[in-house]
């Protein structure tokens, strides 16, 4: 596969011109993730048509877009997605239906109703799953329900209302709404804190003892790149452990982060592609009945959530492709490891 990587041309360091689609390394789903406003740049959707073949939806299809404050649903987004997807014959990921961080007026005015309030939160996600039922070949149910240092479940709306078996609650609804669709529990951070990862583990646990609905364990891997080498490997192996599918779910690598925001973080480039070529191998190294995707947050440095928001002098540089559209070494050097 090595083979297929071309010459070099470029700006910093030096990236490849024509490669073969990165799609064609994997047997697996790869993923990437993507929003309306970058649908009308040629060369974002040229590439994403050639070196993709799943599409997540990077916010438009979260609860704060869908739900309006009167309880209606506006999908006018997440169809745009979802349609250039099947244009290209991709499939698409739904992301995500229970989030800590989002509710919204409409549920903020039932939470002191008890019945009112678990018979809207039920509808929505079956109302939203059945919009794109056929449509999507996975959605990511509850997102980010623990705790950074593993002590318990975040707080949140949801937990307030309906205690700890909203996550029950989600996975039951969403089952019942297509019964056929995997669900996907997601989380972040689970490389970094192990007493993250063993609460999260022992969610799972409690989970599947319940005979909740779940099928996929996502994590997103959002990381800097000065994360201990192993850590990745450690993490999948843990998840895998489990005997559910394994969904690396959100793979970016920050060099700013690793620099603490420095102007000058060339040092941790050979961390970085250490790093990718760790994620690349770890999860090519599952077994395969376990392999369900694996998902870069971003195409282009300068489509990167890091870029988006107080990105101060200088961007991040977390994804495999240059702004201009070409491959990184370490974007190289990714898919040598897969």
């Amino acid at each position: 596969m090595g083979a297929a990587l071309l010459s070099a041309c470029g700006r910093g360091e030096a990236a490849t011109g024509a490669i073969a689609p990165l799609k064609s390394h994997v047997p697996f789903p790869l993923g990437v993730c993507a929003m309306t406003a970058q649908m009308g740049d040629p060369q974002w959707a040229a590439m994403i048509a050639t070196h993709f073949d799943r599409i997540t939806p990077e916010w438009e299809m979260k609860m704060e877009y869908i739900l309006q404050p009167d309880g209606s649903l506006r999908f006018d987004a997440p169809d745009r997605i979802v349609q250039q997807a099947r244009n290209y014959g991709q499939s698409v990921l739904g992301h995500t239906l229970i989030w800590y961080a989002q509710d919204g007026d409409y549920f903020q005015k039932l939470k002191s109703q008890r019945q009112a309030f678990e018979a809207a939160y039920r509808a929505y996600i079956r109302d939203v799953m059945a919009h794109y039922i056929g449509y999507v070949d996975g959605w990511d149910v509850v997102n980010e329900p623990i705790l950074d240092d593993g002590s318990d479940l975040r707080d949140c709306l949801w937990r307030e209302v309906l205690g700890d078996d909203y996550i029950d609650i989600a996975y039951q609804a969403a089952h019942e709404a297509d019964p056929a669709c995997p669900l996907i529990l997601n989380d972040y951070n689970l490389e970094y804190y192990p007493a993250k990862r063993k609460r999260f583990l022992a969610l799972v646990e409690g989970m599947l003892k319940r005979g909740v609905p779940l099928q996929v364990l996502g994590t997103q891997t959002h990381i800097a790149a000065d994360l201990p080498r192993g850590a990745i490997r450690e993490t999948l192996r843990d998840l895998a452990a489990t005997g559910l599918k394994i969904h690396l779910s959100e793979l970016d690598i920050s060099l700013k982060e690793a620099a603490k925001n420095a102007l000058d973080f060339r040092n941790y480039r050979d961390a970085q592609r250490a790093l990718y070529e760790e994620a690349a191998e770890a999860y090519a190294a599952l077994p395969t009945a376990q392999q369900f995707g694996l998902t870069v947050w971003g195409l282009r440095d300068k489509d990167s959530w890091y870029n988006r928001k107080d990105k101060g002098l200088i961007a991040d540089e977390p994804l495999l492709f240059d702004d201009a559209g070409q491959l990184k070494p370490v974007g190289q050097a990714f898919v040598k490891a897969l």
